[in-house]
């Protein structure tokens, strides 16, 4: 029975999460089983820049078991998932690190499917660049979503050219929607990554990412809190006092408005962020995840609004 005003809800949330999806899509819980295949990125190996984007950890593979061949990663993610949530437990393989299709299509081809036989997998995700989808890597892609649940996540961040710059993104908010069209137009299942809190933007400059989000209507979004960690040139800045980092009932507030700006449909696969502890300076207030869905639920109540409320008046 739904619990909540949101037609996406058979729980008390007011916003479309991804385990709802999943319950509906896939008739069960569904896991991830992140996985680190060695590739590298045009904004790390020199091709654009060789510094990455300023916020940049080893290109996010968190919790991957980096250097260790695929079948071998697979397997100890199998092990994990299931002793955790029983032997039938099903999971995403998630390609991580890095940038996942910046490499040779055959060695992609090879990559991908080597796991769609393993198993209890049931889909695979792929995170990569808007400007690392050549015609011949969107052709592959569109042949394995042929055999397989494929969702390809593209990281936008921000659409504000001064925050892209600042950022050492590389290339430009024209160049990511001709990349994410490509996926659009061949009907490939698209998440996009927003970061919150970059340095410098406002709370106007954060709603407008998302009103841009919502005009492109992706199948899903990971909504997060910029973090600021150990060794990255963001640290860096950090530490000199050159911006501030957003306190956790602001960032809440932004979550909020920018749901009521996206359309009821589109999956919110995260809304506030998993990152290293060991390495994360701030905000430390994100490291209590459950405080910070509990608070966005909360304000969410509070103001008897829910994801898509406004979409229609934006749109």
């Amino acid at each position: 029975m739904n619990k909540s005003p949101f037609e996406f809800s058979d729980d008390n949330k007011r916003y479309h999460t991804l385990n709802y999806y999943n319950k509906y899509h896939f008739g069960s819980k569904i896991y991830k089983a992140v996985l680190d295949c060695g590739f590298s990125c045009p904004n790390i190996d020199g091709t654009k820049s060789s510094g990455g984007c300023i916020f940049c950890d080893g290109g996010s593979g968190y919790f991957t078991h980096g250097g260790y061949d695929l079948s071998s990663q697979l397997t100890r993610e199998k092990e994990r998932i299931c002793k955790k949530n029983g032997e039938n437990a099903r999971f995403i393989a998630y390609f991580q690190a890095n940038s996942n299709t910046y490499a040779p299509v055959e060695i992609l081809r090879k990559i991908y499917y080597s796991v769609l036989d393993f198993p209890h997998v049931c889909g695979i995700s792929i995170g990569t660049r808007a400007d690392c989808l050549s015609d011949e890597i969107v052709e592959l892609l569109v042949e394995l979503n042929s055999k397989i649940d494929l969702t390809v996540e593209l990281g936008m961040q921000s659409i504000h050219k001064s925050t892209i710059n600042l950022i050492n993104r590389c290339y430009t908010h024209k160049e990511f929607c001709e990349g994410f069209f490509k996926l659009k137009r061949n009907k490939i299942r698209t998440c996009i990554h927003i970061i919150n809190g970059l340095p410098f933007e406002t709370h106007k400059m954060m709603l407008q990412t998302a009103e841009e989000t919502a005009r492109l209507a992706p199948e899903a979004v990971k909504l997060q809190m910029l973090h600021v960690i150990k060794g990255t040139i963001l640290a860096e800045m950090y530490e000199r006092n050159e911006f501030k980092i957003l306190e956790r009932n602001e960032y809440i507030d932004i979550i909020v408005e920018q749901l009521e700006i996206l359309p009821p449909e589109t999956v919110i696969e995260r809304i506030t962020g998993d990152g290293d502890k060991s390495k994360l300076i701030a905000p430390i207030w994100s490291a209590n995840k459950i405080a910070v869905l509990g608070g966005i639920d909360k304000r969410l109540a509070e103001l008897e609004t829910w994801q898509g409320k406004k979409h229609n008046k934006k749109t």
